[in-house]
């Protein structure tokens, strides 16, 4: 029997570059209700050619100063201002303060390029490359305040093959990415979906 579906524009995705993990997550005619990105990026072209509405909350301090709790704020209500209920990271280059985790708690769902808790932080298929190992792959947890932490929700592994590159190595998580991701977000949905229509 097919699950139900969940209502059209609950989902929220945050990106930052080229729109790929965005691409697969449209393609897969999940319930998007609008893009936020931190930057003018490929990701924008991306929605607004699947006709979803792009909002660019633009981050103009990448120094010291840079004030998180104020920008959290402004992705927040960027979200709220679309009726988000789940929101997905796609790329995106900004860590968020605990504001959009304590407004959407439990609901912030991330992509990883390795098998959590290993190798964690932004370069984590170099740091796979590194420590030798003979496999990696991707994760996708729900996200934390604390990066790269948070509940396991799927997770698939990719070989490291000799004479593999960063790049030639990352081309293939993605491609895995781009399947897990995509499913697992709709699994989480229909979840959230269930649970609405039981307190309703």
């Amino acid at each position: 029997m097919q699950q139900p579906r969940p209502d059209r524009g609950v989902l929220g995705v945050l990106a930052s570059g080229t729109g790929s993990i965005l691409e697969a997550i449209l393609g897969a005619d999940l319930p998007v209700a609008v893009v936020v990105v931190d930057r003018p990026c490929r990701a924008m072209d991306v929605a607004r050619d699947a006709g979803v509405p792009a909002q660019l909350v633009a981050r103009t301090d990448f120094g010291a100063a840079f004030d998180r709790a104020a920008y959290t704020a402004r992705v927040v209500e960027a979200l709220e201002r679309h009726g988000v209920q789940a929101v997905a990271m796609a790329g995106f280059g900004t860590v968020l303060s605990a504001a959009v985790f304590e407004r959407f708690p439990g609901r912030v769902l991330n992509t990883h390029p390795a098998l959590l808790p290993a190798f964690k932080g932004w370069h984590a298929v170099r740091a796979a490359l590194e420590a030798g190992v003979a496999e990696t792959g991707c994760t996708v947890h729900i996200a934390t305040e604390a990066v790269d932490e948070g509940p396991i929700l799927a997770q698939e592994s990719v070989p490291v093959l000799p004479g593999d590159s960063e790049d030639s190595l990352h081309e293939r998580i993605k491609a895995v990415e781009r399947r897990l991701y995509p499913a697992t977000i709709a699994s989480f949905l229909t979840s959230i979906n269930d649970k609405l229509e039981t307190r309703t």
